[in-house]
């Protein structure tokens, strides 16, 4: 029998083979085995909290922020953008994506930024409004509901502009940020190839500099460029020469040698421009170079960090408008001589779009958050802004693949469900749910797959642990000692809020624990490919996080609302976590019968089983509580 505590030893060997590989100094291995004593669970201050970190603490309710406390002025900034989509998008949603060329989407675009929508993260020295992460975050949320326009407005101030902001140096910010704030100079991100998408570092473009020196000559092809029928400068990934890695440059479309496509015919976004792109020795001045030579990758990596994230705020408010036209419809639409809204089937589905919307939301803000806190200590530290920013983001980049795997899947079961509820209209184009079912689809491939994103979020909690950053097989031992101990029957009643709720998702962390110690002692160096397993494991770290911050944000809630006046927040936080414990048991029943056998298969299913336990509840009449409401409200609930 293979006894689950020795996964300390084996995780050490497995330590050092990792640091070897990866010409990491042993120090850091030895850094994670003096603390093999430390408790599983640690409490400590939000300042300090680490991306990651979330797995191996318990949190508090007061260290997250909760959407319920954005200010006044944060409310009106959202409530504008909100207006600006439902006045002069939804009433033209036909139009944007049946037009013949771009200039509408143009104009939309101008006018967006007339309102200082395209400035919301550009510094006020740039002509923007310099807002905190957060807020970005909120302004993403409220725009989410313009299908192909929210597409266009996200690859210009995402993707479009922040490589400029956080690389560029103080000329070419000067030059193009305060044009790219106000809307006259629109943006595109030119990275993936035909035969690079996820790998993009594969890349063939090539950039070689001019005999005087004072040009590159790009030559190459890049597709799926939004936005690129209509931008007026291109950030364009490329290879000098043979370097091993890309370099970026700011390349503007009157730079010449630079021709497309027609639009690309698409299942969905079908009003945002999507084009390929040639550059045919486009000549590029040396000064708009961004960064430094090959450090394109990093650029890359770190802008699609925040991409993820704010895709996932995006789907948040795409998802908010997919269920209050659905409860419209539902009450409109009757059968039987009663609005289906009465049927306990209706009620249902309702009920789990709203829960499953309003547990991704409280994850987003809390992320978001912590990626604000994270970017205040760096300023404080000395960190120069716009790489402290950068410091922030890539700091919290587990919890950026997380949501945007979350929320992305969520909008897709909403606009699924919302399909079903409206029935044979529902498969109508002439009925809202045609466009939302096929604009969502594209969510679970923009910002890297959610494959991709799966692989990326335990691959990082790997790393970080083999890098001493994360005290990850400390714990681990812990959960392992605590299987071949007897269980703890102790019943006494603790006080306060969610008292046994947080004891099943700390038994929920020890479950990915338990199975990432395991997996990484079975399969060591060659655990990276062993995808299947990996994935499992993100599921469940997945649906841990989401459920966790679900609870928090109502425990936090209730600590200045009181319970009653909570009671509808407190079911669907309830009612998310059920859901969230099947997922984690399921998804570790897979992992653990991929690689375990005997003893140790038994073992291992019996942890799960202990650790994935939670005490019945009327999920039934907490949904139609939910429902009720929804109906009462004729929209989204909360």
């Amino acid at each position: 029998m293979l006894c689950l505590h020795n996964i300390f030893f084996i995780s050490y060997i497995y330590v050092k083979l990792v640091c070897k590989q990866n010409n990491i100094q042993l120090l850091s291995a030895k850094l994670i085995i003096s603390n093999h004593n430390s408790t599983m669970i640690l409490t400590d201050n939000k300042a300090s909290i680490k991306g990651g970190e979330f797995l191996i603490k318990d949190i508090d309710a007061s260290q997250i922020f909760i959407p319920e406390e954005f200010s006044e002025e944060q409310k009106m900034i959202a409530q504008t953008c909100l207006d600006f989509v439902r006045t002069e998008v939804h009433p033209r949603l036909d139009e944007i994506d049946y037009a013949k060329d771009t200039s509408l989407m143009v104009s939309l675009m101008d006018k967006a930024g007339e309102l200082g929508l395209l400035g919301t993260s550009i510094p006020e020295e740039y002509g923007g409004f310099g807002m905190n992460f957060n807020t970005s975050m909120l302004v993403a949320e409220a725009c989410g509901q313009g299908h192909s326009f929210s597409v266009a407005l996200s690859a210009h101030t995402g993707i479009g502009t922040l490589p400029i902001l956080y690389y560029g140096n103080d000329a070419q910010k000067s030059k193009y940020l305060p044009k790219l704030a106000t809307g006259e100079w629109k943006a595109a991100y030119c990275l993936t190839e035909p035969d690079s998408g996820s790998d993009a570092n594969s890349g063939k473009t090539k950039a070689e500099l001019t005999a005087d020196g004072k040009h590159y000559i790009i030559n190459g092809q890049k597709m799926w460029i939004t936005n690129g029928g209509f931008a007026d400068i291109y950030i364009v990934f490329a290879k000098i020469e043979n370097d091993k890695n890309l370099t970026a440059f700011i390349v503007e479309k009157d730079f010449g040698g630079i021709t497309m496509n027609e639009e690309e015919r698409k299942m969905g976004i079908k009003g945002s421009s999507t084009r390929q792109i040639f550059f045919n020795d486009c000549k590029v001045p040396v000064e708009n170079l961004l960064f430094t030579r090959e450090g394109g990758f990093k650029i890359a990596v770190n802008i699609l960090n925040i991409g993820r994230i704010k895709l996932a705020s995006a789907v948040v408010g795409a998802s908010k408008g997919v269920i209050s036209q659905t409860v419209n419809y539902a009450n409109e639409r009757k059968q039987f001589g009663v609005s289906i809204n009465n049927f306990g089937a209706i009620k249902h589905k309702l009920a789990e779009m709203i829960v499953r919307t309003y547990a991704s939301e409280s994850a987003c803000y809390r992320a978001g958050q912590n990626i604000d806190d994270a970017i205040e200590d760096l300023l404080a530290s000395g960190v120069e802004a716009s790489q402290a920013k950068l410091k922030g983001v890539e700091q919290f980049a587990i919890e950026c693949a997380i949501m945007k795997v979350h929320g992305s899947e969520v909008l897709d079961y909403v606009v699924d469900e919302g399909v079903q509820v409206y029935g044979g209209m529902g498969f109508s184009a002439e009925a809202p749910m045609d466009r939302a079912y096929r604009d969502a689809r594209i969510n679970r491939i923009f910002e890297g797959t959610n494959e991709i994103n799966r692989l990326l979020s335990v691959g990082t909690i790997v790393k970080r642990a083999m890098k001493g950053e994360l005290n990850l097989m400390p714990a681990a031992m812990a959960v392992g000692k605590e299987i071949m101990s007897i269980p703890d029957f102790n019943t006494e009643e603790e006080d306060g809020i969610f008292i046994a709720e947080k004891k099943v998702i700390k038994n929920m962390k020890k479950a990915i624990l338990m199975i990432a110690g395991a997996s990484l002692q079975k399969f060591m160096a060659k655990f990276e490919q062993e995808q299947e397993i990996i994935i499992n494991l993100a599921d469940m770290l997945i649906e841990t996080y989401v459920a966790e911050s679900t609870i928090l944000r109502v425990e936090k809630l209730i600590t200045t609302r009181g319970e009653e006046a909570c009671s509808l927040q407190k079911d669907a936080a309830l009612i998310y976590l059920h859901n969230a414990v099947e997922k984690l048991n399921n998804a570790g029943k897979s992992a653990i019968t991929s690689f375990a056998e005997g003893d140790e298969l038994r073992v291992m299913l019996m942890g799960l089983k202990r650790f994935s336990k939670i005490e019945p509840f009327n999920l039934k009449d907490a949904r139609r509580r939910i429902t009720q409401a929804a109906i009462e409200k004729n929209a989204y609930v909360f």
